[in-house]
């Protein structure tokens, strides 16, 4: 498997990442199945499409490869269904185990989905052209992983994410200067890649166990 492949594949990981993340923000909100996927949908593939248009790619790669809506339909779907038959079965309900395990499957897909999409947003930004402006690429891979998720927020008519709880945006910024940085100094690909990955979704589960956030308003 080459660097290309691999980043394809991270791309798939973060789709179905955020499409799923999509998804149970729209069963907390109690929406229908078109608010469902629709949802997921914008998750998915809202940070890719506001990186490409900052790169000046058009159209975005949504619409010139349809896969990752395509992905992002099925996955949201098949979400959809799953949950809810799980949420008609009154043996889970009696356990009154729901709203743990729905943020429980939104943190972790929600990270994994942030730390993949950092990682290819940074890599989009160096094949473009820009691999000596640490800047830039690091402002990219963080938009292309936090993008998604404050459109879905927006969306659902909550407070993004990224603005009230749990250091997102570090763990966002952290994943992508450390990604640049290795790359800066050599590093192999695949292991920079491996290495801000594990950053970024060690700074979430570290923020979501231990309850990190930054000083807010009271």
């Amino acid at each position: 498997m080459n660097f290309d492949h691999l980043i394809f594949a991270l791309e798939m990981v973060g789709t179905v990442a955020f499409a799923v993340s999509g998804v149970m923000v729209a069963k907390e909100r109690k929406m229908d199945i078109f608010g469902a996927i629709l949802l997921g949908c914008v998750t998915a593939v809202g940070g890719g499409m506001i990186r490409d248009l900052i790169l000046g790619e058009t159209p975005p790669a949504m619409f010139r490869r349809p896969i990752y809506v395509d992905v992002s339909f099925v996955t949201c779907l098949i979400s959809f269904v799953l949950e809810r038959h799980r949420l008609g079965r009154r043996f889970f309900d009696r356990f009154d185990q729901t709203h743990a395990r729905t943020a429980l499957i939104l943190n972790a897909a929600d990270s994994i989905g942030l730390a993949a999409f950092v990682v290819v947003g940074c890599r989009t930004a160096v094949n473009a052209g820009y691999g000596d402006n640490t800047f830039l690429t690091s402002f990219v891979g963080v938009l292309t992983g936090i993008g998604g998720g404050i459109l879905r927020d927006i969306m659902a008519g909550q407070m993004p994410l990224i603005m009230r709880k749990r250091v997102y945006g570090i763990a966002a910024i952290a994943g992508a200067l450390l990604y640049t940085e290795l790359q800066t100094v050599g590093v192999q690909q695949l292991i920079a890649a491996v290495i801000s990955m594990l950053c970024t979704v060690l700074i979430r589960f570290l923020a979501i166990y231990f309850r990190w956030n930054l000083p807010a308003f009271r």
